[in-house]
């Protein structure tokens, strides 16, 4: 009796969660900033080191956003959970390097203060921030719209962009309906004009890899997003390669990196399996007809935007039972 009351008098009583895994927020973070390391260097190589300095410039300015308005509003400090960081990395990566640093630094703004801070800060904000820092962006569409040419020789100056070559993006051939100049190896490699870093597919898989292998993100988003638009691009395609219009559809534009990095985002997709494979199938969708019919080249950043206000009503798909809850004909289950 003596040792079992010793046994009761030792459980220690706490709140739930009684099971701790060492994975927060934090590391989570870092592992996406580690994933996006290879196609930051494949921009440097392709862009110069302007798309170096813009992708370090708007990570500092989401930094100091964030820590201003905590600051401003007597909250405590969550710059050190790496989340602006992220933020201002992707935002970066989904700009043009000659993109003016002012312009940069409403996007970083609007993306932290207005999408984020003001619906309560990491966890709270409805869509992704980056993407809406995109779209607001848009707003000054020829910053957001002027191609340089991959090379060193073409790359624009740290500070001036007048000396740039600019060129058209695949995606305003394909726009048009025809196939763009670029073989499917250059733009498997990266090798085109774009955004700081969406044009290396072999990047951007080499860091889907390292997150399903630290077991950051689910492959379901992704594979459901890419095969989507890859099967609608196949089964309508334009020109006379169906299979080329299906790959340039695939490795053109933002969809490797709004599928990896953006549309798997923790805060802004469902958490059910089911839910989340209907997600990644709206998102195709939504390009394809974004990309076809719309005004604009590319649909990625839309499509993901209108999605994540999806969200809600996608969770209740596949959403299991509770136990003892009454099931569909009334009984418990």
């Amino acid at each position: 009796m003596g040792a079992q009351m010793k046994y009761y008098y030792e459980l220690t009583i706490s709140c739930s969660p009684h099971v701790h895994a060492p994975v927060t927020t934090r590391t989570i973070m870092g592992d996406v900033l580690i994933a996006l390391v290879p196609a930051l260097a494949a921009s440097v190589y392709h862009f110069g080191l302007r798309a170096l300095v813009v992708t370090l410039f708007s990570m500092a300015a989401c930094v100091l956003f964030e820590w201003g308005w905590c600051r401003l509003m007597k909250k405590p400090d969550h710059t050190h959970d790496r989340s602006a960081l992220v933020t201002g990395m992707l935002l970066a990566f989904v700009c043009p390097p000659t993109i003016p640093y002012w312009v940069l630094i409403v996007g970083d703004f609007f993306a932290i203060v207005i999408v984020k801070m003001l619906f309560g800060g990491i966890g709270r904000n409805v869509v992704n921030p980056a993407l809406a820092g995109r779209a607001f962006l848009m707003s000054w569409p020829v910053a957001m719209s002027t191609w340089v040419l991959p090379g060193w020789d073409n790359a624009p100056g740290l500070f001036d962009t007048t000396d740039a070559v600019t060129a058209a993006t695949p995606l305003a051939a394909m726009h048009q309906g025809l196939l763009p100049e670029a073989s499917v190896l250059e733009l498997f490699l990266g090798r085109t004009g774009g955004c700081v870093g969406e044009t290396c597919a072999l990047a951007l898989l080499l860091g889907f890899l390292y997150l399903l292998i630290r077991k950051v993100i689910s492959p379901r988003i992704p594979l459901a997003y890419i095969g989507t638009v890859a099967l609608l691009a196949l089964l309508f395609p334009q020109g006379n390669d169906p299979v080329r219009w299906m790959a340039a559809q695939v490795l053109s534009g933002g969809l490797l990196l709004g599928a990896i990095f953006m549309a798997t985002d923790y805060v802004t997709s469902p958490v059910t399996a089911l839910g989340q494979i209907v997600y990644g199938i709206g998102c195709g969708v939504l390009t394809i007809m974004i990309r076809y019919f719309g005004g604009y080249n590319e649909g990625v950043s839309y499509a993901i935007l209108v999605m994540n206000c999806c969200v809600v009503l996608l969770d209740r798909l596949g959403h299991p039972t509770r136990f003892g809850a009454p099931g569909k004909e009334g009984k418990s289950v």
